[in-house]
């Protein structure tokens, strides 16, 4: 998909390799007592139409290579836009549905991650 979608086929190795080290580094995100991010890493993700983005096996991988505490945004607002919305890209060339973010979110806690945004 990355290679399809972005020219980019060493996507999936590339963000694996940068996120696990900055888990490393920085660790769970934590919160002051206002509720402010103060230090930690927090994974955003973008589900996509049909899940083309993989989303069971993103939220395995975090769950597994990271920790089931790592703080994960669910993001859903993909809007199709410029050469998506012709018939090469046709199968992305729509919004997310309420049902793919509602398994997004099946598939995240089936994996027990806890810290859920979206």
């Amino acid at each position: 998909m990355a290679r399809k979608y972005s020219r980019a086929p060493d996507y999936p190795q590339v963000a694996r390799r940068v996120i696990k080290e900055m888990y490393r580094q920085v660790g769970d995100l934590t919160f002051d007592e206002h509720g402010l991010a103060q230090r930690g890493l927090l994974v955003r993700h973008l589900i996509m139409p049909h899940n083309i983005a993989g989303t069971p096996q993103v939220m395995n991988w975090i769950a597994q290579e990271l920790s089931p505490t790592t703080y994960v945004n669910l993001m859903p607002q993909y809007h199709p836009a410029g050469k998506v919305r012709g018939q090469e890209y046709a199968e992305i060339g729509r919004r997310v549905t309420p049902a793919e973010y509602e398994q997004a979110r099946e598939a995240a806690r089936r994996e027990g991650l806890k810290r859920l945004d979206g």
